[in-house]
C-alpha cells in the first residue's frame, strides 16, 4: 500500500475515488461509515507525499467529492438555464474544478506546515483542525459554498449527540481526528502509552456521542402549535409566467381556506410571485382570512423598497394574521439570486438571466418574525445551509422556519441533501422546525433533527401537524464556535512548533 501515499497518479486516483464517495455517506444514502473510509483513504493519501503533490492530490479529492455530489447544478442551467447539454455539462465540470481547490489548497499548507509523521498523535489532531478550517473556509469564502460537509453523515449516526455541543463542526472534526487515529494506530502499538492516549482520543467522540443522543438541551416555552404547510407543486416553468400569476394565487388562497384550528400556515419561497407593494390587495384578502381563522400566516413574496441610492429587490417573507413582520433574505445563492461580474457574464446564456437574478442582500440586524406570540427565526432557501448565520438567529427564537423552492434541481439528490441540512440545524439548537417547500420537501423537524411529517416530493398537499415551541440554548447556540476553533487553533501552533523541536522532546509529545 505504500503507492498511496507516494507522488503519483495511482495516488490521484484513489484521492479522486475516496472523495466521489462522499455523497453515498449523506442524503439521500445515508451510509455514514463512507465518511470515515474517504477521509482516511483522503489522509492517508497525504502522509508521504510532497507539498506540490499534496495539493494535486487534495485537488483530486475534492473534484471527485463536487463532481459526485453537486451534480445536480446540471439541472438548473440546463432545464432552467436554457444550456446544452454539452454546455451544461461543461460548466458543472468547470465549477467542480474551480471549488476543488477548497481541498486543494488546504492539503498543500498541510504537508508544507503542519504534517509530523514521526508524532502520530499531534499529527491526527493537527489534520482534524486543519480540516475544521477548511470547512470553516468553505463556509465564508467568496460568500460560501458549505455544502457537503463531512459532519451531516451523522445525522442519524453515532456522533448526533454531538450536534448541539459544538454543531455540524464538532462532528465533523471528530471524525477527521478518527480517521487520521485509525490510520496511525499501527505507529501507536510501539508504545503503550501512545496508544491508550490514541484509544481514548478515537473512542472518546464516538461514545460521548451517544450518550448525549437523547439529553434534551431545550424545554417547551408553550403548548403545541398546529401547522399546515402547503405545497403547491408549482412547476418551474410556470412560476414566472405573467398568464399563471392568477391560477398560483388562487390555488394558495383555497388550500388556506381550507384548514381550520389551525395556529400557524406557511407558504413556500414566492409562493406570492408578485412584488409585495403591487400585491397589496391580495395581501390584505389573505390576512384577513388568517384573522378570522385566528393564525398566523407566513409566505415567501419578493420585495421592493426604493432609497436614496436607488431601486433594490429583495427575496422576503412576510407573516399576516395572527403575527408580525418582514425578513428580507441575506445569503444569497450565486447565479440564481445575484450574477457575480454581472456586466462581463449576463447575456452570454439564459443562465444568466434568470428570473430572480437580480436581488439585493437584505440587512443583518434584522428583527425575527412574530407568530402568534412567539420568535420565529426565518431562514430562505440557502440560508438554512450555514451553520453559524443560523444559530445566531436560532438563539433568539423559540422556533425556525425554513421556506424552499427546490424545482431548480428537479429530480436529484441535491433538494435532499438541503433537507438534511436543515435536519441539522433543528438539532444543533434543539428547535422544533418547519420546513415549507414548492415541490418538495416539505417537513416538520423535531428538536432532535427527526422528520417527524412530511409530504411526498412533486406532489401537492398540505401537512398538517404540531410543533412546540423551545426556550433554552444548547451549548453550541451559547458558545457557537468558540470553544472549537480556539482549540483548532493551539492545535495547529503545536504542530507547526512541534516540528521545529528535538527529537527527545518530539518524542514526548507523541
Amino acid at each position: 500500500m505504500r503507492w498511496i501515499t507516494r507522488p503519483g497518479w495511482l495516488g490521484h486516483f484513489l484521492a479522486l475515488a475516496a472523495g466521489a464517495i462522499t455523497p453515498l455517506a449523506l442524503a439521500p444514502y445515508g451510509i455514514w461509515p463512507l465518511a470515515l473510509l474517504s477521509v482516511a483513504l483522503f489522509y492517508l493519501g497525504l502522509r508521504g507525499t510532497t507539498p506540490g503533490s499534496a495539493l494535486w492530490r487534495g485537488w483530486w479529492y475534492g473534484f471527485g467529492a463536487f463532481l459526485a455530489g453537486t451534480g445536480w447544478i446540471y439541472y438548473s442551467i440546463h432545464d432552467f438555464g436554457g444550456a446544452s447539454p454539452a454546455l451544461a455539462g461543461f460548466l458543472v465540470v468547470g465549477f467542480s474544478a474551480g471549488v476543488a481547490f477548497f481541498f486543494g489548497l488546504p492539503a498543500w499548507v498541510w504537508a508544507r506546515y503542519f504534517r509530523r509523521n514521526n508524532a502520530p498523535i499531534s499529527d491526527a489532531l493537527a489534520f482534524a483542525s486543519l480540516w475544521l478550517g477548511l470547512e470553516l473556509f468553505r463556509s465564508w469564502f467568496l460568500t460560501g459554498f458549505p455544502w457537503l460537509y463531512t459532519g451531516y453523515s451523522q445525522l442519524q449516526g453515532p456522533l448526533a449527540g454531538l450536534a448541539p455541543l459544538g454543531g455540524v463542526w464538532l462532528i465533523s472534526f471528530s471524525i477527521a481526528l478518527s480517521a487520521a487515529l485509525l490510520i496511525n494506530l499501527p505507529a501507536l502499538t510501539f508504545r503503550s502509552e501512545r496508544l491508550v492516549a490514541g484509544l481514548i482520543l478515537l473512542l472518546a467522540p464516538w461514545i460521548a456521542g451517544i450518550a448525549l443522543k437523547d439529553h434534551a438541551w431545550t424545554s417547551p416555552a408553550g403548548s403545541p402549535l398546529t401547522v399546515a404547510a402547503i405545497q403547491g407543486n408549482i412547476a418551474q416553468e410556470m412560476k414566472w409566467d405573467p398568464q399563471q400569476v392568477n391560477a398560483q394565487l388562487q390555488l394558495y388562497r383555497d388550500l388556506t381556506a381550507e384548514q381550520h384550528d389551525v395556529d400557524l400556515i406557511v407558504w413556500p419561497e414566492t409562493a406570492v410571485p408578485v412584488l409585495k407593494d403591487l400585491a397589496g390587495g391580495y395581501l390584505g384578502m389573505i390576512d384577513e382570512m388568517a384573522r378570522h381563522k385566528r393564525a398566523a400566516l407566513i409566505t415567501g413574496v419578493p420585495v421592493r423598497q426604493r432609497d436614496a441610492e436607488g431601486v433594490h429587490y429583495y427575496n422576503g417573507i412576510t407573516v399576516v394574521g395572527d403575527g408580525s413582520g418582514d425578513y428580507l433574505k441575506q445569503k444569497l445563492v450565486p447565479f440564481g439570486e445575484y450574477v457575480p461580474l454581472q456586466d462581463m457574464l449576463r447575456g452570454l446564456i439564459t443562465f444568466f438571466d434568470l428570473p430572480m437574478s437580480d436581488f439585493a442582500r437584505g440587512p443583518s440586524d434584522q428583527a425575527l418574525l412574530k407568530a402568534k406570540g412567539y420568535a420565529v427565526a426565518p431562514f430562505v432557501c440557502y440560508e438554512v445551509v450555514y451553520p453559524e448565520f443560523a444559530a445566531g438567529l436560532a438563539a433568539q427564537s423559540q422556533l425556525l422556519l425554513t421556506i424552499s423552492n427546490d424545482a431548480w434541481f428537479g429530480t436529484s439528490i441535491g433538494p435532499l441533501q438541503h433537507l438534511q441540512m436543515a435536519q441539522m440545524r433543528a438539532l444543533e439548537s434543539g428547535r422544533w422546525m418547519v420546513r415549507g417547500t414548492n415541490n418538495g420537501v416539505t417537513a416538520l423537524i423535531d428538536p432532535k433533527g427527526r422528520l417527524t411529517q412530511q409530504i411526498p416530493q412533486f406532489s401537492q398537499g398540505v401537512l398538517r401537524g404540531e410543533v412546540t415551541p423551545m426556550q433554552g440554548l444548547t451549548p453550541y447556540l451559547h458558545w457557537r464556535l468558540w470553544p472549537l476553533g480556539s482549540l483548532a487553533v493551539i492545535l495547529l501552533v503545536w504542530a507547526v512548533s512541534g516540528r521545529q523541536t528535538r527529537p527527545e522532546e518530539r518524542r514526548m509529545f507523541g
